[in-house]
Formats: structure tokens, C-alpha cells, sequence
């Protein structure tokens, strides 16, 4: 079965409810212009309602080393995900700083191709990233967008694990997993009531479509 991360948690219920359905991972936005953004003090308390076996991923944006040095020293995550215009060789560093495993985020544009797409990753992993998400490109928003890219273009043969996110919702993740044999996938306005607020219904529907997916094979 593919892993599963649940972003943009912003309330314990939510985060406890993840874990009952055993989602592998949930994702905290620390991106002050995102409406799914948290405190720092939210932060504590939504990693400290995660279950020991579930990765607490810190969402980021072109954040500042000092400040994610602040981060990583008051909230308990596991996993930086870097979602902004940071290099490969500047989301090492930044990680090295606070002594965290790390993936980039990619934007697939309509330009990309998976030739352009796999040199990006190998960059990546030359650099040390544990994995890569591949996301929908917008001109004015990193991430967050509820729209899908063009998932021909995903490489067959990445030298990292792919963690596909945008637009995935119960509808569609099946489909998803089937055609692109993704290491995870990636959800958060997809299992919504409103932004932040996550649908129990649509949390347990999401799963319950991937674990069929993962019992046909």
C-alpha cells in the first residue's frame, strides 16, 4: 500500500482521528500566508496528539536557517519539507543545521517534461533528500492548490522515493496510486470541510480507497 500523509493539520481531533485510520504521516504548515498554517504553540500540541509510529512532517517556504533552527529546537517533527524556492544544496545545509531528514517539494509545470523532471530529482538526491513530492504548479501559490499536473510526466525510474500530492481526493487517489505506482501520496484539501478543517468522512474515505487499491496487488 502506498504511504499516506495527511498536511495541513491544524486540530488535535484531527490529528488523533489520523492516526486511528492509520495514516503514516501528517504534514504542519509553518507558512504564515497558507490558511492552513499553525503556531508554534498549535505545533506542539498537534506532534505531541501524534502516535509514535506516524511522521510529523514540518511544512516550510522559503524559511529563514535561524528561524527553522527556532522551529526544530520547540516542536517535535520528524521531516522538513522544503515547498519553496530553496536549492538543493541550500535544503541540505538547512537541514544539516537541525540535524533532519528532508524532501523538496517540485511544482510540475506545464514545460516539464520527465526528462526535466528526473534531473531535477537527481539533483536532489545527489544533495541528500530521502524523497521528492511532486505538486501542481501556480504562478502565485506554493501549494495548497486542489489541482492536478499532468501525472504521464512522473518518472517510472526516480532515483527517489515520489510522493504525489495535488488534487487527490477519494475520487481519484485509486486511479493515482494504480497509474503512477507513487511511493505515497499527499492530501489535505481533498479530505476537507474547510481549509484546515479536515472532513472525518473524507479522512476515512481516503484511506479506505488507497487499502483497496493496495489489495488488488
Amino acid at each position: 500500500m502506498a504511504k499516506v500523509k495527511f498536511c495541513g493539520l491544524t486540530r488535535i481531533e484531527d490529528v488523533r482521528l489520523a492516526g486511528e485510520l492509520g495514516a503514516d504521516a501528517m504534514g504542519l504548515v509553518f507558512y504564515d500566508k497558507s490558511p492552513r498554517a499553525v503556531s508554534i504553540d498549535v505545533a506542539k500540541q498537534l506532534a505531541a496528539a501524534a502516535p509514535a509510529y506516524m511522521t510529523v512532517v514540518a511544512l516550510v517556504v522559503n524559511m529563514a536557517q535561524d528561524v527553522l533552527e527556532n522551529l526544530a529546537s520547540e516542536v517535535a517533527f520528524d521531516v522538513v519539507q522544503f515547498h519553496g524556492d530553496e536549492t538543493a544544496d541550500e535544503c541540505r545545509a538547512m537541514a544539516q543545521a537541525v540535524g533532519k531528514r528532508w524532501y523538496k517539494a517540485l511544482r510540475v509545470q506545464p514545460s516539464d517534461t520527465t526528462e526535466s523532471l528526473l534531473a531535477k530529482i537527481d539533483e536532489l538526491k545527489n544533495a541528500g533528500a530521502a524523497a521528492v513530492l511532486l505538486d501542481a504548479y501556480h504562478p502565485d501559490k506554493f501549494g495548497g492548490t486542489g489541482e492536478q499536473f499532468d501525472w504521464q510526466k512522473i518518472p517510472k525510474n526516480s532515483p527517489l522515493p515520489i510522493i504525489l500530492a495535488g488534487g487527490l481526493t477519494s475520487d481519484n487517489v485509486a486511479a493515482a496510486i494504480a497509474q503512477t505506482s507513487v511511493y505515497a501520496v499527499d492530501v489535505s484539501g481533498g479530505i476537507e470541510l474547510a481549509k484546515g478543517v479536515k472532513c472525518a468522512q473524507k479522512m476515512a474515505d481516503f484511506m479506505k480507497e488507497c487499502e483497496k487499491e493496495a489489495s488488488k496487488v
